[in-house]
């Protein structure tokens, strides 16, 4: 693992503790003010502060030291959690987040003279007490920690370090006294001392950690080192630059916490031991490991000087000393590159393709009955499955930027917004999370800006004068569906109408336009209702990208909206770009594909149970329930006269099928030929794009069939023949 390696893990746990110091906030500010949460945010912030000294981006360390400075107060008690000051550590995070993307892109750091100043007049501010002048000594203790942590391995710097934190204390046996007598107690009693035992081992370097760091925080916060382990430290052209030779020693005073020194090596990972109180003044007997370049076999260790003693007690604390790293596998993760993930994906989905093309072959053979074959299949689903879970993410990832562009609205509007979330765990594929994020942000822009009126507004009409944008997503048939709605006043169809006639969308001779399609003018190139251009709208091009951005994504976008009371903008999206299950079914000479998430039934309908609607809608009776047929002929290009589609009824399979917006439908197919997994392919991609198609795929035949997009299909058809009924 190179730096840049370690680098990428530090900004994905940096964005990590973001999210986590944001959902603390966020709880603060609803009235959870518990230690936990408070501690949950000092520890997301304390993360980033370490990583940043270790790297050497000396702004953001500095940055995040006086952000932890007041957070520390919060945390002991000496600051109180007001409404203010939660909102000012909002603002404080925003102002981190802006850091850490301008470290992560190589750009000027932001200016940040502001929000630091009131953060260091909050600090300062905590009652004159002996607390608040160690508080605001500490800045000045650890100024220097971004410039040693920037710095190559400094060893006189270290030897220094050693030498200060020996020399203060001439008799280090005298001391061990009173934090053996204290280990029990573990700082309960005020003025005793408990010990800590920190020990960096092989590896403990790798994500960026600095031992000369954690040393320099623990003086800070009052400990002494009693011992310096060198027992195993070998002689200079045996030493591996890769191991740990050194262990500490030190005497805390029982007025820190132990929380408050293991949030020193959150950052640290499983790469170092960390031993308190009991434990240890008893570490376990450590191993000298010496480099030998030219040696295969393993070299012979001896035992520590210090371990020499054979007593019982020896051996019982060797038999526990494993018990720190067997408990270690439980948390233990791994971060996965998301071009190797992709890389897996895009083979799973030819190994799918290969598995059908094989039982394709087969089953042409005479041989489709082999139970290996069905084990095969067994097996390719739970690989693709596995695949498909990896890259499956909460949809909270992108609903937790939401509060951050409300405050930002906020203070450009005046327009101040409650957030309410719903669904924010619900799961779909990384891509699409990822693709999400642009037109989710125009949406609440359009919808704080044009959708919520202004607070007198509001109150004249007998609303709460700070609006409510409702965010909710959930999974149904077969698609993710996301709603963002507010409680406004609606879309204005007259003004739209207009609008749109005025900028030459719309003939103005057209004066028939239902009400879904005025909504959606608003989503034409160029067409905006703003009186005048700012930083949020005007230039009529927000939502002509939402729609565009959706479409890309196999998605479609509806309005919902009501005068006086709100509008919802519903996003139907796929679950996944990649693979999924579906019905193959022959329409004419073609083969087509059903998604399996739409499919309810197939079944071969009586004559009895086909009813006319009409001279050209057909009805199926359910079980008393009349769906609507639609011939998928139409959509080949296949002949859909009268004659033939009666034709089709008789002879052929109607497959009931589930739709977002019109209820079930029944789709008429002349034969179901399969089921099985189908690898996505877009058409848009290698063609364009094509109505009632959701995309494309390749059969185990080798030929292409087409996906067919159940929900736009089932609405045109409804939508085209209702329009003659109603006309007559």
């Amino acid at each position: 693992m190179n730096g840049i390696d370690i680098q990428a893990i530090f900004f994905d746990e940096c964005e990590e503790s973001l999210q986590a110091a944001e959902a603390g906030l966020d709880a603060c500010k609803a009235g959870t003010q518990d230690g936990e949460t408070i501690n949950a945010i000092f520890r997301a912030v304390h993360s980033i502060k370490g990583g940043a000294g270790a790297f050497g981006y000396e702004a953001l360390a500095s940055y995040t030291h006086v952000f932890e400075n007041l957070l520390g107060d919060v945390r002991e008690g000496t600051v109180p959690v007001t409404s203010d000051l939660v909102d000012m550590l909002l603002l404080a995070l925003d102002s981190l987040r802006d850091h850490v993307e301008s470290v992560r892109g190589g750009t000027p750091a932001p200016d940040d003279a502001a929000i630091k100043a009131r953060l260091a007049e909050a600090h300062e501010n905590v009652g004159k007490d002996g607390g608040a002048a160690a508080a605001e000594a500490a800045p000045a203790a650890s100024a220097p920690e971004p410039a040693a942590a920037s710095g190559s391995s400094d060893t006189d710097d270290l030897d220094a370090l050693l030498d200060d934190l020996l020399g203060s204390d001439p008799a280090p046996a005298a001391a061990q006294a009173p934090v053996e007598e204290a280990a029990e107690d573990e700082g309960e009693v005020e003025g005793d001392e408990w010990a800590l035992y920190v020990c960096p081992q092989a590896g403990a370097m790798d994500n960026g950690s600095e031992p000369l760091l954690w040393l320099r925080e623990l003086v800070e916060l009052g400990g002494t080192c009693v011992k310096c382990d060198e027992s195993i430290l070998p002689q200079i052209d045996e030493m591996d630059p890769k191991e740990g030779y050194l262990a500490w020693t030190f005497a805390m005073p029982g007025s820190v916490e132990r929380d408050k020194v293991a949030d020193i090596f959150d950052f640290v990972g499983e790469q170092c031991l960390v031993l308190y109180g009991e434990e240890a003044l008893n570490p376990p007997a450590r191993e000298r490991k010496v480099a030998a370049p030219e040696a295969k076999a393993p070299p012979a260790v001896a035992p520590a000087p210090a371990a020499a003693p054979a007593s019982a007690a020896a051996k019982t604390e060797a038999a526990a000393a494993p018990s720190p790293t067997a408990a270690a596998p439980a948390s233990q993760s791994i971060r996965i590159d998301l071009g190797k993930l992709d890389q897996l994906i895009d083979g799973v989905g030819e190994l799918v393709i290969a598995q059908a093309m094989l039982a394709q072959r087969l089953t042409n053979e005479g041989l489709a009955h082999f139970e290996e074959l069905a084990m095969l299949e067994g097996l390719v689903r739970d690989i693709q499955e596995s695949a498909m879970a990896f890259r499956a993410q909460p949809i909270s990832s992108v609903f937790s930027r939401v509060p951050r562009l409300l405050r930002e609205l906020a203070s450009s509007t005046g327009k101040h917004v409650k957030l309410v979330v719903a669904g924010e765990t619900t799961e779909l594929d990384k891509t699409v999370i990822e693709r999400l994020s642009e037109p989710l942000t125009h949406l609440i822009r359009n919808a704080v800006d044009h959708g919520i009126e202004s607070a007198e507004d509001r109150q004249a009409v007998g609303k709460d004068p700070e609006g409510t944008l409702t965010l909710s997503a959930e999974q149904k048939a077969g698609r993710i569906v996301i709603r963002i709605g507010d409680d406004g006043g609606g879309i204005n169809r007259e003004k739209v109408l207009a609008k749109a006639i005025e900028k030459g969308i719309v003939d103005p001779e057209v004066h028939n336009l239902s009400d879904e399609e005025i909504d959606n003018l608003i989503f034409a190139p160029g067409f905006s209702t703003a009186a005048q251009v700012s930083s949020i709208s005007g230039r009529g091009v927000g939502m002509d990208v939402v729609r565009q951005n959706v479409k890309e994504l196999g998605g479609r976008i509806t309005i919902e909206s009501r005068p006086g009371q709100g509008t919802d903008f519903v996003l139907a999206l796929p679950l996944t770009l990649a693979i999924s299950d579906g019905m193959i079914v022959q329409v004419g000479d073609q083969s087509l594909v059903v998604p399996l998430t739409h499919v309810v039934e197939s079944l071969s309908p009586a004559e009895s149970e086909i009813k006319g609607m009409g001279r050209n809608i057909r009805m199926l009776n359910v079980r008393g329930q009349f769906l609507p047929i639609v011939p998928l002929r139409q959509l080949t290009g296949g002949p859909c006269a009268d004659a033939s589609a009666e034709a089709s009824m008789e002879n052929g399979v109607l497959v009931v099928v589930e739709t977002e917006r019109c209820g079930q439908a029944a789709l008429l197919v002349d034969a179901i030929i399969d089921q099985r997994q189908f690898v996505i392919k877009s058409l848009d991609t290698h063609y364009r794009s094509v109505d009632g198609v959701a995309g494309a795929t390749i059969l185990g035949n080798g030929r292409v069939a087409l996906i067919v997009d159940v929900d736009r299909l089932v609405l045109d058809m409804t939508s085209r023949r209702q329009a003659p009924a109603e006309a007559a």
